[in-house]
């Protein structure tokens, strides 16, 4: 079953296989021991931030995220998706799925969003995405936002180019 699974992902254009786990992954990213990386897609886009009052200091303003926005291409460089709010992966297929942060780690780029590991907590259609347990995000360019805002910029958003690599793992 698993092996007729694959094929048919293999005959569905705009897919590329994971060439297996990332090897500077720190150890609190990696896939759990009965998972396997199927996908790895590329992300550009933006981080989408929000000047607002910052919880633990209501006299400070900071940007907060709102949301990702970015498509999502296979290694030939082929839109086979896009990444949102939810965060959401969602396959041209119609295939989704939504994750939880489980962990972070900083990027090596100091200017970089941070690398983590999600894992699925709702998975949607019967689509390529429809059997994912988890994603990493790795290799993270540009995305950061700046430290903070003043109360003048309060409300407004700020868009921040960054491009990433999704591992997207499954069952063994």
């Amino acid at each position: 079953m698993r092996r007729a699974w694959l094929l048919a992902i293999g005959l569905f254009g705009g897919l590329s296989a994971c060439t297996g786990p990332h090897t500077d992954v720190p150890e609190a990213l990696r896939l759990p021991p009965d998972q396997v990386g199927l996908l790895r897609w590329h992300g550009t886009g933006a981080q989408v931030y929000e000047c607002r009052a910052d919880a633990r200091d209501p006299s400070k303003h900071v940007w907060a995220l709102r949301a990702p926005e970015a498509q999502l291409y296979d290694a030939a460089g082929t839109v086979v998706g896009k990444h949102y709010a939810g965060p959401t992966w969602q396959a041209l297929d119609g295939s989704t799925i939504v994750g939880e942060v489980r962990a972070h780690a900083d990027s090596p780029d100091p200017d970089a969003i941070p690398w983590l590991l999600l894992a699925a907590h709702s998975t949607g259609g019967s689509g390529v995405l429809s059997r994912v347990k988890s994603v990493q995000r790795v290799d993270t360019v540009g995305g950061k936002a700046p430290a903070s805002c003043g109360a003048d910029d309060a409300g407004h958003t700020l868009r921040v180019p960054y491009s990433a690599a999704y591992v997207f793992a499954v069952s063994k």
